[in-house]
């Protein structure tokens, strides 16, 4: 299971513990998920990095290939990782 998968894992074990117990594979389920949110992540980051600028620096290029990933990262998750259950009953 790659770092995303195990990310998710977390996520759905915290947030979403009710569908996470509905899973009959977990290990099966976040490693295939982890692989489609990294192939999603590598993807967008070659969209948002583009192409190297003419007379762009060592640095400059560093700076935008890790804004491309962080972006990406950000995005991806987003749209991947489902919203944290909510508790609608009434508390006492």
């Amino acid at each position: 299971m790659n770092p995303y998968g195990a990310r998710a894992r977390r996520h759905w074990q915290s947030h979403l513990p009710n569908r996470y117990r509905e899973i009959e594979n977990p290990d099966q389920f976040f490693t295939e998920l982890g692989e489609q949110i990294g192939q999603q992540i590598e993807e967008l980051t070659r969209t948002l990095a583009g192409q190297d600028p003419e007379q762009e620096t060592y640095l400059d290029k560093v700076g935008r290939l890790n804004m491309a990933q962080s972006t990406a990262e950000g995005q991806v998750l987003r749209e991947m990782l489902p919203a944290p259950e909510t508790d609608l009953s009434p508390t006492r």
